[in-house]
């Protein structure tokens, strides 16, 4: 059991590295062509991703169809693909059009923070000291990164402040919502509808249709796209969780930040100030005290 565990936590940090790795190869499909919008790209994204974990599913016999027979779980899905996914998904691609994939996937590993606002907030559940704190740090990390320590310079623009921004609040509503699906039915089945779901209601949304997305030199980095960052992590991430905690997981989730980091330095020769090295530290940091939980007091 011990290895089963040890193996699966590997599989956690090559998931979160994948998903850091693939904004990377979505900012290069963004830069090929104007026509390749973050909202034409996250349809294909989600659609055929979808079609496919679904797939998956149903070879796996998890009976994929089942959530579509009662009104609550019909009702859930759907939510949780336009009101989860979308915003998680979609979101976190317009950050990375009007910046880059490092500053999106760290402004997004907020999420955690507005799951905490929501407890206390909808469920009225006191925060501890140590999720103060945390916020505390969370959002000056996002400050510094914001405006480098200057409250009258925003060193990103608006735009990806704010795409990145609703992308966190996407975590949490995708964190939130399907969890009465997920104990009741196939995560992989779940997580293959919400997918096909986003991508469906996006295209009736917006019903663009790019030609340049067949071009060879954007046929590789949408593969990536679709495999490295989204059928390979999402199935490893959904099995490993059988096996390691879940307070586990999002601490390894840290991986994807540095990940994306790492590649816009070396693809994109990205600067990385040290502001924005301090800002990034301090929100991987807070998160991680966040899911942090000493021995004894797991609840």
């Amino acid at each position: 059991m011990e290895n089963k565990k040890k193996f699966w936590t590997i599989m956690i940090i090559i998931s979160c590295t994948f998903w850091g790795i693939s904004g990377i190869f979505a900012k290069f499909i963004f830069n090929l062509d104007r026509s390749n919008t973050p909202i034409f790209v996250s349809q294909i994204r989600m659609i055929i991703s979808g079609l496919v974990i679904l797939f998956f599913s149903w070879l796996n016999k998890d009976k994929p169809m089942e959530i579509w027979k009662t009104k609550k779980s019909s009702f859930t899905i759907i939510m949780f693909g336009l009101l989860g996914l979308i915003p998680v998904q979609y979101c976190y691609f317009e950050a990375i059009k009007y910046g880059d994939a490092s500053i999106a996937t760290i402004l997004q590993f907020i999420g955690p923070f507005f799951i905490l606002f929501y407890l206390t907030i909808v469920k009225r559940q006191a925060p501890r000291r140590i999720e103060v704190i945390c916020t505390i740090i969370a959002f000056i990390g996002v400050f510094i990164l914001a405006t480098h320590g200057n409250i009258n310079h925003l060193a990103i623009t608006p735009q990806v402040l704010f795409w990145g921004l609703l992308s966190a609040i996407g975590v949490a509503t995708n964190t939130l919502i399907p969890k009465s699906l997920i104990h009741e039915f196939s995560p992989t089945a779940v997580t293959g509808w919400g997918l096909l779901i986003a991508g469906v209601g996006l295209f009736i949304i917006h019903p663009h249709v790019s030609t340049s997305i067949l071009a060879p030199q954007a046929i590789v980095p949408l593969l990536c796209v679709l495999v490295i960052g989204t059928i390979i992590p999402f199935q490893l991430f959904t099995s490993a969780l059988r096996y390691v905690k879940a307070t586990t997981a999002s601490m390894l989730d840290a991986f994807e930040p540095i990940s994306a980091t790492i590649g816009s330095i070396l693809v994109f020769n990205m600067n990385f100030y040290l502001a924005d090295m301090i800002g990034s530290v301090l929100i991987i940091l807070a998160v991680i005290l966040l899911n942090w939980q000493p021995k004894g007091k797991i609840q």
